[in-house]
C-alpha cells in the first residue's frame, strides 16, 4: 500500500486571465506525493491552463505555486524539470528518432549546452524502458509506434528526465481501449511506486479506474475535491457537464456511468469472473 505524506505542488490563490478573459479564479489546490489527481472538468473550464501554470509556463496574475515549498517561479528552469515532467496528448511526431532517442532527451535538464549523451544516460534511459515493459521497442522509430506506446515512450522520457511528479494533458486522448487499459495500469503501478500523476481527464470512468483523487474545476473554479467515489455522482456530473447520467456500483465497489442517450430498450451487459457491468435504461 503506497503511503501519502509530503506536499509537492501547492496552488494558492491562483488567477490567471487571457487579456482580459478570467480562466482561472483563486485556485487552491495542493497535491501530495503519490498521488493520482484526475482533473476534470468540460472543455474552457481552465484544465490545461491549471497545468501549465503548475507547470511553471504561465505566470499567476496572482496567487503563487509552491514546488516543496518554494515558489517555482525562483526555482531555476533546469530544476524544475529534473522534478517535474509533461507528458502530452499523444502525437505522431515529426522525425523519424529512435525510441531511445527519444528517451534519452529527458536527460537534456542534466546537461551543460555543450554535451553528448554517456554510458550513465544510456543505461537510465533502457532502464525505464525495461520497468515499462516497452525496452523492445528501443530501436523503433517512434513515429511508427501505435498511440499506446507513444505514451508510454513520453512516461520512460519524463522517468529517464529525474522527474517524480507528472503532469498529463488528457494522455487517453485517441488511445484505443486496450491502450487506454495499459496506459492506467502503469500510472497506477508507478503512483504505487511513489511518483505522483496531475491529469486532466475527459473521462470520468478513467478516474474511477485509477481511484485515489479527482478534483473538478468548471469556469475556473474548483467546485469538487476528494476521493474520487466520494464526489463522483449523478448530481455531480450533472452540475459539471450539465449531461444527464447515472452512477451506480457494482458488487459493492465498482461504479459506471451510463450516458442519458441509452433507451428503455438497450441494455447491454459485460460479465467477468468478479464484475458484471450492466449499462441500463434511466428513468428519464
Amino acid at each position: 500500500m503506497k503511503v501519502i505524506e509530503m506536499n509537492l505542488i501547492e496552488a494558492r490563490g491562483v488567477k490567471f486571465s487571457y487579456d482580459t478573459k478570467p480562466v482561472l479564479r483563486d485556485i487552491n489546490l495542493t497535491v501530495h506525493k503519490g498521488e493520482v489527481v484526475s482533473l476534470l472538468g468540460p472543455n474552457g473550464s481552465g484544465k490545461s491552463t491549471l497545468l501549465k501554470v503548475m507547470l511553471g509556463l504561465l505566470r499567476p496574475s496572482a496567487g503563487s505555486i509552491r514546488l516543496k515549498g518554494t515558489e517555482i517561479a525562483r526555482i531555476d528552469a533546469k530544476a524544475v524539470a529534473r522534478q517535474i515532467a509533461y507528458v502530452p496528448q499523444t502525437h505522431k511526431g515529426t522525425f523519424s528518432y529512435k525510441v531511445i532517442d527519444v528517451v534519452l532527451m529527458g536527460r537534456l535538464p542534466h546537461k551543460p549546452f555543450f554535451f553528448s549523451y554517456n554510458r550513465k544516460d544510456r543505461d537510465i534511459a533502457f532502464e525505464k524502458l525495461d520497468r515499462l515493459s516497452i525496452s523492445h521497442l528501443a530501436e523503433r522509430p517512434y513515429t511508427e509506434l501505435s498511440g499506446g506506446e507513444r505514451q508510454l515512450t513520453l512516461i520512460a522520457r519524463a522517468m529517464a528526465q529525474g522527474a517524480e511528479i507528472f503532469v498529463l494533458d488528457e494522455p487517453a486522448t485517441g488511445l484505443d481501449y486496450g491502450n487506454q487499459l495499459r496506459l492506467l495500469e502503469q500510472i497506477i503501478k508507478l503512483s504505487r511506486e511513489g511518483y505522483t500523476f496531475i491529469k486532466s481527464t475527459h473521462s470520468p470512468e478513467h478516474a474511477f479506474w485509477l481511484g485515489d483523487r479527482s478534483v473538478m474545476i468548471k469556469e475556473g473554479v474548483i467546485i469538487g475535491d476528494g476521493k474520487t467515489e466520494a464526489i463522483i455522482d449523478q448530481e455531480s456530473l450533472h452540475t459539471l457537464y450539465n449531461a444527464k447520467v447515472s452512477v451506480m456500483k457494482v458488487n459493492g465497489s465498482l461504479r459506471v456511468c451510463v450516458p442519458h442517450v441509452i433507451t428503455n430498450h438497450t441494455r447491454m451487459t459485460v460479465k467477468s469472473e468478479k464484475d458484471e457491468i450492466m449499462f441500463l435504461p434511466l428513468n428519464l
